[in-house]
């Protein structure tokens, strides 16, 4: 019997989702070959797997989907039956493949951590502390490290931040207008999607080194939304802050808001915390501008509700604004790059923000936009304008296989 291939297993975690994908190291090459994802753990769940094996860049080469009956997946128990039934995928269908090793993407590292770090007991009971920074991603990231313990034993496991590439972000703008003693205590910006952007700047390194030096801005674009300046490879500034629901109008979370309205809505409406929590996450956002017709970006557009189209004009407005105040933070900008679900895939949010953007010297080549091509703006246009795919899972593979000495 030929010995099994070693591979990593990538574990993102969400509240309602579950996300895996599969990696093997081959000499200097990292190379993907399975997405799992099991949505809707709310029930009635779904598992869907993407087959890479084919097409090692990350085109979607086959798709298998399996029916919510088929899972076995309920209520507290929602994630690790999830996870069962993973593993229980790849034991079936890969025979010629080990799990050796697990990266999981964990959103915040805090003060401590600015590099990726194999997990011990020490590393969790830290990572437990900084729910109240996360509270919509942190605990569901930590329930998966301790299920792969049980599980998975034998697995080393490395936890990935979303927070550590801005760990180089300048004091002035890491820090609020507060006492210094909340600002010692860890109130402060952190940013996030991190992996995201760590992600695109290798990516495009790759493509031209030159271009990767120049000041670079990269919008992230989904239900989660941020934006990053970024100036040789190093965080200079972010729209996401303290928590994940600062800066752009995103799904569901509200984005910038000025403090004074939950004061108001403390003090006039009796709100309490679990209200204005649940307020800042989950109602607002585009959900709340469009009056609850949807947080999807693709119902709002084939909308017909004049609310839908204002929730997609003050997101492109917003980026726009961002885009003013992080080329400042770069003292110019010299390369756009539009990533995330909705940034590589969305090419008429992508023109709307060209547009308004065209002061600062973007302009589109509307057949490569349409086209969804890795160049998008024309051979005139001052700023280089890219949409290009982000791999978060493909990072954390990376990082997972170099702290474990393995690549």
């Amino acid at each position: 019997m030929s010995a099994k291939t070693n591979m990593v297993l990538i574990i993102n975690a969400g509240s309602s989702s579950l996300k895996c994908s599969l990696f093997d190291v081959q000499g200097n090459e990292i190379n993907q070959h399975f997405r799992v994802k099991v949505a809707n753990l709310a029930g009635p769940a779904r598992l869907e797997i993407y087959d890479h094996s084919v097409n090692p860049d990350g085109v979607l080469v086959d798709k298998e989907t399996l029916s919510a009956e088929q899972l076995g997946v309920a209520d507290k128990q929602a994630h690790a039956s999830a996870l069962k039934v993973v593993l229980e995928w790849i034991e079936k269908n890969t025979p010629h493949f080990k799990v050796a090793w697990v990266g999981h993407r964990v959103v915040h590292g805090g003060d401590r951590y600015a590099e990726p770090v194999v997990i011990d007991t020490e590393v969790l009971e830290f990572l437990e502390t900084l729910i109240p920074l996360a509270p919509l991603h942190q605990p569901y990231n930590l329930k998966l490290i301790h299920l792969c313990r049980e599980f998975l034993p034998d697995s080393p496991q490395v936890a990935c931040f979303d927070t550590s590439f801005h760990s180089t972000t300048p004091v002035v703008a890491r820090e609020f207008a507060i006492p210094k003693k909340l600002t010692e205590e860890g109130v402060r910006r952190y940013g996030f999607h991190g992996l995201s952007y760590e992600y695109i700047h290798d990516k495009l390194e790759r493509l031209d080194a030159d271009l990767a030096k120049q000041k670079l801005l990269v919008a992230h674009l989904g239900a989660g939304s941020s934006m990053c300046a970024i100036s040789k490879g190093a965080s200079l500034a972010s729209t996401m802050g303290f928590t994940a629901v600062e800066g752009l109008p995103m799904g569901t979370r509200s984005g910038q808001l000025d403090p004074g309205v939950m004061l108001y809505l403390m003090q006039e409406k009796g709100w309490d915390a679990k209200q204005l929590e649940s307020f800042l996450y989950k109602e607002c956002g585009w959900f709340g501008v469009s009056g609850g017709i949807s947080s999807d970006m693709l119902t709002l557009k084939k909308s017909d509700d004049p609310l839908a189209k204002k929730a997609i004009d003050m997101l492109v407005y917003r980026i726009a604004r961002e885009t003013g105040s992080l080329a400042a933070a770069l003292g110019g900008l010299d390369v756009f790059v539009f990533t995330g679900g909705v940034g590589e895939n969305d090419a008429d949010l992508r023109a709307a923000v060209v547009k308004e953007n065209a002061w600062l010297g973007m302009k589109l080549d509307p057949a490569r936009n349409q086209a969804n091509e890795y160049l998008i703006s024309a051979d005139d246009s001052r700023v280089k304008v890219f949409a290009i795919p982000t791999n978060e899972e493909k990072m954390i593979a990376r990082h997972t296989l170099k702290q474990l000495g393995v690549a």
